[in-house]
């Protein structure tokens, strides 16, 4: 019982003399100016925007190949990276500035493949996975695929 209450008050004066300083006096107002500004920064995204969202390629006969490029500029005030761009099916494939840094007020362009599969009007989605606040935006493409002639000769 003695060595509690001796266990104790050791305790309890170390952590009376050991707080004696404030803290508060030790920040420097430079160090504080500096971090403001460093953490402002760390809160500027860059923003990837395209001149068009959305490309209609019209009527198309099965199985042609098509292929449009969306334009697209870092209207943001930090450097964007495009780390992934991918789509909703196979028959659509996109070709994208990997990896490549693009600076603010920059422009780039994605290519993006269509290879005419399915029938009546098709809508493909490709996401684009970038260093955007939101991570991810979307670009479409559509097509009105005509069915086969010669499945309608036979």
């Amino acid at each position: 019982m003695k060595k509690a209450i001796l266990m104790f008050a050791a305790v309890g004066a170390m952590l009376f003399t050991g707080c004696k300083d404030n803290a508060s006096d030790k920040v420097k107002a430079e160090n504080v100016e500096t971090a403001t500004e460093r953490d402002s920064k760390e809160t500027e995204y860059p923003e990837i925007s395209f001149e068009e969202s959305e490309f209609d390629f019209g009527n198309i006969a099965k199985g042609t190949n098509v292929e449009h490029v969306f334009k697209f500029t870092n209207t943001g005030k930090a450097p964007l990276v495009i780390t992934n761009a991918s789509s909703s099916c196979g028959c659509t494939v996109p070709t994208y500035p990997k990896n490549e840094t693009i600076a603010p007020g920059e422009s780039g362009e994605m290519l993006v493949k269509f290879n005419g599969s399915g029938n009546g009007q098709v809508t493909k989605t490709v996401t684009v996975s970038a260093n955007t606040e939101s991570g991810k935006e979307q670009i479409k493409i559509k097509a009105f695929v005509e069915a086969d002639d010669t499945k309608k000769a036979s």
